[in-house]
């Protein structure tokens, strides 16, 4: 039996997963944002453990046999945050977010005093990624910094609680701009732009590589038989891919969370910094990520569905299976400010084309055209890096919406493929990398895809109504800083 338990933004998610790697069980734990100011969010650590131990404590009251048989446990978490921890590896103040834009400054600091941090990680320098974080903390809370002995990304804290082991996968590590992506190692240059060295960094591993074991305290409390090994694990994109088995060039993929991307492993590196294209390293050994990456997808929904005091099944259902033309309305989704292509923390929401006539449908359709038209956006800048794809498999919590799928198969004007149980891909992939570093079987058969149970195909009216839409839509986007 395997654990995969995926940190989430808005949850955490474990399931367990059995030898033919069914999904025998999942509990999920509810986790909550703070924004002390507007374009700030962070999270107390302590809800990441108080929630992840829920989890294993329900599962033992569900599913006691199962659990003590597990043997493997894989890690999928959240990228970016920045979690800081003192000389006791106490947290010392709550963890700053991968969508927190305070950094935008301190981004533009880190470039000119490290000129080949792009051609080095891959990415540009923007304020979700860790780094400026840390420089903005030297500036702003000083005494944080000087007292700062350890820097961890979500997942990582998790581990260390787990295991009292402070180890980051190469994955994970690609979203701080601290890590050399060629090398798969941190770099010294990197780090002392920030003011910091690799005495403050994890240990490095793949993400299919053992770790460490679980403690043997924890261990017993959840009546394992063995202190099961913890592997490398995943950033939350990378983890998602290998739950559905996208650990080879040619297999695009679609997250709709909590966030969105558009993401497609590659054998190289092939970066297109100046649009915002993210570089990560896969959670399996010689393989890369490029991703276009959309701060808000699913949360816009959550957003509309408060925003009407309405559940997000309640919204949806009145569209039916696909749409029958675009709404006469039209959404940005920069909610919480814009990566790509934009790298603008600073942008934000719209609704244009409101009329007398508009009603609630309206509305909805076209918040969930926004961010396929935004996730277009991510597709063209791939393209740009030389990356085009032909089909996508669609993952997160978006992917339960059949009108959404169909509206981005229209907008991408590409086959788009739902899987059962899409909704927790990370946390099976997350599970199947723990499998990994137990077994050392070969990747290939165990990252199998899953059965896909539904395609939805591009309509060409549909495909020519959205192209013609784009242009305008595009216009509506104007900097603000």
């Amino acid at each position: 039996m395997y654990l995969g338990i995926d940190l989430g933004t808005s949850a955490v998610k474990t399931v367990l997963v059995d030898g033919a790697q069914r999904v025998i069980a999942s509990e999920s734990r509810p986790l909550t944002t703070t924004s002390p100011l507007p374009g700030y969010f962070e999270q107390d650590p302590a809800q990441w453990i108080d929630a992840t131990f829920a989890t294993l404590d329900a599962l033992k009251a569900t599913h006691a046999s199962e659990l003590a048989a597990v043997e493997g446990i894989g890690l999928s978490g959240q990228m970016h945050g920045a979690t800081l921890l003192d000389a006791s590896a106490r947290p010392l103040r709550p963890c700053i977010l991968w969508n927190d834009g305070r950094s935008a400054a301190e981004c533009q600091v880190l470039e000119r005093r490290w000129p080949a941090l792009r051609a080095i990680s891959g990415n540009k320098a923007m304020p979700g990624f860790t780094a400026p974080k840390l420089l903005w903390i030297a500036t702003h809370e000083p005494e944080i910094f000087a007292a700062t002995k350890l820097v961890l990304l979500p997942k990582a804290y998790l581990r260390l609680v787990l295991s009292g082991e402070a180890i980051e996968d190469v994955s994970d590590a690609s979203g701080s701009l601290w890590l050399d992506a060629a090398r798969r190692d941190w770099s010294d240059a990197a780090l002392a732009a920030t003011g910091l060295s690799r005495g403050h960094m994890p240990r490095l591993v793949e993400g299919c590589a053992p770790a460490t074991t679980l403690r043997g305290e924890l261990a017993r409390r959840w009546g394992m038989t063995r202190q099961p090994v913890i592997a490398g694990g995943a950033g939350d994109n990378p983890a998602g891919a290998v739950g559905i088995g996208a650990i080879r060039p040619g297999t695009a993929f679609v997250s709709l969370g909590t966030s969105g991307a558009l993401l497609a492993p590659t054998s190289r590196i092939a970066a297109n910094p100046d649009r915002a294209v993210h570089t990560f390293c896969h959670a399996i050994p010689d393989m890369w990520i490029q991703a276009g990456a959309i701060l808000s997808a699913a949360s816009c929904l959550a957003w509309v569905a408060r925003l009407f005091g309405a559940t997000e099944a309640e919204l949806l259902a009145p569209l039916g299976l696909r749409p029958q033309a675009p709404s006469a309305v039209s959404f940005l989704p920069y909610l919480a400010g814009e990566r790509t292509p934009h790298d603008d923390p600073a942008v934000r929401g719209m609704l244009d084309g409101l009329s007398h006539g508009t009603d609630r449908g309206s509305i909805v359709q076209a918040v969930l055209e926004g961010v396929a038209f935004a996730l277009a956006d991510c597709r063209d800048a791939l393209a740009d890096a030389g990356i085009a794809m032909t089909e996508a498999d669609a993952i997160g919590g978006g992917s339960r919406s059949r009108f959404w799928l169909s509206v981005l198969a229209n907008v991408l004007n590409v086959p788009i493929h739902r899987f059962a149980g899409g909704e927790t891909g990370a946390a099976l992939g997350a599970a199947r990398l723990g499998r990994l570093a137990v077994t050392g079987e070969a990747i290939a058969a165990v990252c199998t895809r899953p059965q896909r149970i539904e395609t939805f195909e591009p309509d060409a009216g549909l495909v020519d109504a959205y192209a013609e839409r784009l242009p305008a839509w595009r216009e509506l986007y104007r900097p603000r800083h």
